[in-house]
């Protein structure tokens, strides 16, 4: 222990507590033997209760132990009246109580609590909430006191309301109680949710109602006093991560509802692609697809095998449905699990189309700022900037100050993004491979914007330093893409995604593995000039079959050499799909 001068034994007092362990360790297993010996027996008595609290008081953590005590108590439950039940779980929870000062946060110890509260005629809810204050107070991180704290809190039937007001009240005696603050995010979205469009006034859940978790975004005018909060926090202590955690939580954005956010339709390859919010299993939620009024039995598969889940789902529909370029046809995905559908109109002379909604109505990056909020940001961001010149190190102060950013205008605050990412793999080396990667993810969804706002369906980011790709259900349509000299490792499963990619262009990279390369029906050319590519025994397959697929029916294999490769019926012709690839050994 800190400030105890430590004091040497001699050999005599070493030999006497070795002696000592050893007698308290042969009482132990002698008790714990015997305790076993009876459950096996199946004896449910009260020298049962005695062995196993007698072994408890001492390892609070023996599970077996604690589950052979619950069936006991089960069994004498039913031999006494309901009084004499009541005084037997209050003396359970008094026991229990002691083993807790044992080891606060033993998992027996809580889960048992919880358990006799259940077998209780009449739970003091009361007085377990004033355990759980006694508990945070001498450890306000026990998280096992937080889970059993949220059970009680769900029991007895306090408010909302009340509990906020709790967090209030050990955020404001520790700005350092991460716990409170993730709490409080908990709390929040239900006292104050953001309304709802179209519905009903009384829809809006009471702050009297016990605490419920959700994905509700918070209103506009509760979110701009918890940035003030926030605020004060980390420039009390601008070192401590819990207020800035939090404040990044403020800044984010609730979860995406589930939702249909794009239909391509191909009448070439009579092909339907179905993109979702988020990954979904298409085959067990209901989806169908109806052709100019008539529904059609297709089979839906992920855009890549691998994936249960996907965010892109495709079917091929009957030979001739619409193959015709001559005839217009109306087509409509139902996904009956939701109670939503989209419609898309495949227009005469058309070879294909779709129906979705950009990145920025589903306000899939950012969300759409009041002028009220975005002037609050804005000081805000006038802050932190005062607040780095003072703390010119502080990583926090300037990951905070890129997410302000990018809440405020993510194009046109990109330069200084980039120099600020810069600086946070100079300060914080150790986690320079997260920065990279969240740098990654925000040229990657700006770049999605600019490609929008230009509709256009080429998406370029070569040179730019990516280490990892996300996003990619967001470019469904995309022709082409180039990719080269970055940092990228792999083309992942998700490629598959990319059902109308043309031409691939990713030299200049660290690539290993072309798995994202399979499944891709339009692939017609693909340039990897200067990666690491290996066909080592895992992935002999590259030479037993081909790498992919085109549609003009061309073999792709993988060459040893630095130049345009093919091969069609006749070696020497070259067809429409090329491959360039050169190792580096």
């Amino acid at each position: 222990m800190h400030g105890r001068v430590k004091i040497k034994s001699t050999a005599q007092q070493e030999e006497e507590k070795r002696k000592e362990r050893e007698k308290k360790l042969k009482a132990y297993v002698s008790a714990r033997d015997a305790v076993l010996k009876k459950r096996g027996a199946g004896e449910h008595d009260e020298e049962a209760l005695q062995l196993t609290q007698q072994l408890l008081s001492s390892n609070p953590d023996f599970a077996t132990l604690w589950n052979y005590r619950r069936e006991v108590l089960l069994h004498l439950e039913t031999l006494r009246e309901k009084d004499e039940v009541q005084k037997l779980y209050e003396s359970e929870l008094h026991f229990i109580e002691a083993c807790l000062k044992v080891n606060p946060k033993s998992y027996g110890c809580w889960h048992h609590r919880s358990w006799v509260n259940t077998r209780l005629p009449q739970p003091d809810w009361t007085r377990e909430l004033g355990l759980c204050d006694r508990c945070l107070s001498l450890d306000e991180r026990n998280f096992h006191c937080w889970d059993y704290r949220r059970v009680v809190v769900k029991e007895s039937g306090v408010s909302v309301e009340q509990e906020l007001q709790f967090t209030d009240r050990l955020i404001g005696s520790n700005f350092s109680n991460y716990s409170s603050w993730h709490y409080r995010s908990t709390l929040l979205p239900q006292l104050h949710p953001q309304p709802v469009p179209d519905s009903a006034p009384n829809t809006s859940p009471s702050p009297t109602t016990s605490p419920q978790f959700h994905s509700h975004r918070v209103c506009e005018e509760q979110l701009l006093k918890e940035y003030e909060l926030a605020h004060n926090a980390f420039f009390t202590d601008p070192n401590d991560q819990s207020a800035w955690f939090y404040y990044r939580w403020l800044l984010g954005r609730a979860e995406r509802e589930e939702m249909i956010s794009c239909v391509y339709v191909s009448r070439e390859g009579e092909r339907v692609s179905v993109a979702f919010s988020k990954p979904v299993h298409a085959q067990s939620e209901g989806l169908m697809l109806v052709v100019d009024g008539q529904p059609q039995q297709v089979h839906w598969r992920s855009a890549h095998p691998r994936f249960r889940h996907s965010a892109v789902w495709l079917c091929d529909l009957p030979p001739g449905s619409i193959s015709d370029i001559s005839n217009e046809h109306n087509l409509t995905i139902h996904w009956t699990e939701k109670h939503t559908h989209r419609d898309c109109a495949l227009y005469t002379g058309s070879a294909e189309s779709w129906c979705r909604d950009s990145a920025t109505d589903q306000e899939l990056f950012r969300s759409e700022l009041s002028v009220e909020k975005s002037s609050v940001l804005q000081a805000e961001l006038q802050s932190c900037n005062q607040l780095l010149e003072l703390e010119p190190q502080n990583k926090w102060c300037l990951l905070t100050i890129i997410l302000l950013m990018r809440a405020l205008d993510p194009l046109g605050h990109e330069k200084e993004t980039l120099a600020h990412f810069q600086s946070l793999k100079e300060v914080d080396p150790m986690r320079s491979s997260y920065y990279s990667d969240l740098c990654s993810k925000f040229l990657i969804e700006n770049t999605i914007l600019k490609m929008e706002y230009a509709e256009v369906r080429v998406f370029s980011l070569s040179n730019k330093n990516l280490t990892t790709l996300c996003h990619l259900d967001q470019l469904l349509f995309v022709t082409h893409i180039n990719l080269s000299s970055n940092q990228l490792l792999r083309l992942p499963p998700q490629f598959a995604m990319l059902q109308c990619l043309e031409v691939l262009e990713a030299d200049d990279n660290a690539i290993e593995s072309l798995e994202g390369l399979y499944h891709l029906p339009k692939l017609e050319e693909v340039s990897l000039r200067n990666n690491r590519i290996l066909f080592s025994k895992k992935s002999k397959c590259f030479y037993k079959k081909p790498l992919f697929w085109c549609q003009s029916q061309c073999l792709i294999w993988p060459c040893f050499k630095d130049s345009v490769f093919s091969i069609n019926k006749q070696i020497q012709t070259y067809s429409s799909a090329k491959f360039c690839y050169s190792p580096l050994f």
